[in-house]
């Protein structure tokens, strides 16, 4: 209902924000990433989401459309209110919020406080093929710092193999043995692509 607000900033916390729009104050939720996008300038823009409960109307603004897409992604998963969503946003870069659903990454979800492993689980069954669909990305690959593992990537791709299935099967062969050098990696890697 309630797209955007844009403006004059009238109170500004780490939890909420109060922005004037023509003579209506309107108090709304905020992130702690928001928060730290938000300059002390006068007159600022939010994007917003309205959420209506029988007892309550509550706005929850956002610095980018990006962070608003993935708290609706989040509250729209079984177990994750607005609150949890919140405290996710505050806990994490919307960007890794993005990367550790998309990854299947369970440990940083479940880092963040009021997330247990089954709600961790439940967020990443949920939200992943959205994920991938929203953001356009295929399978997501674990940010590395092997280079091993690059340089073997490289040459397989140089032997004609696609980058997406070669690392894979990169990604278990390193698993068996992150210490392989880039001569074994491809050897290994070879048998099984």
């Amino acid at each position: 209902m309630i797209h955007h607000l844009k403006g004059k900033l009238v109170e500004k916390t780490p939890t909420y924000v109060v922005i004037e729009c023509g003579g209506v104050g309107y108090f709304v939720n905020i992130s702690l990433h928001t928060f730290s996008n938000l300059s002390d300038s006068e007159s600022i823009q939010l994007f917003t989401h309205l959420q209506v409960k029988e007892d309550a109307h509550t706005l929850f603004g956002f610095a980018q459309k990006s962070e608003r897409e993935i708290f609706r992604l989040l509250i729209s998963v079984s177990g994750i209110g607005s609150s949890i969503a919140r405290t996710m946003l505050s806990s994490m870069e919307p960007p890794q919020i993005r990367d550790a659903i998309a990854n299947g990454d369970v440990a940083s979800i479940q880092s963040i406080k009021g997330i247990g492993a089954k709600t961790a689980q439940r967020v990443i069954l949920d939200l992943k093929d959205k994920i991938l669909k929203v953001y356009d990305i295929g399978e997501v690959s674990a940010p590395t710092n092997n280079t091993n593992k690059e340089e073997a990537l490289s040459a397989l791709e140089v032997l004609g193999f696609a980058r997406r299935a070669a690392e894979k099967v990169v990604d278990k062969v390193l698993g068996q043995d992150p210490s392989l050098s880039v001569e074994n990696i491809i050897k290994l890697a070879l048998k099984n692509l």
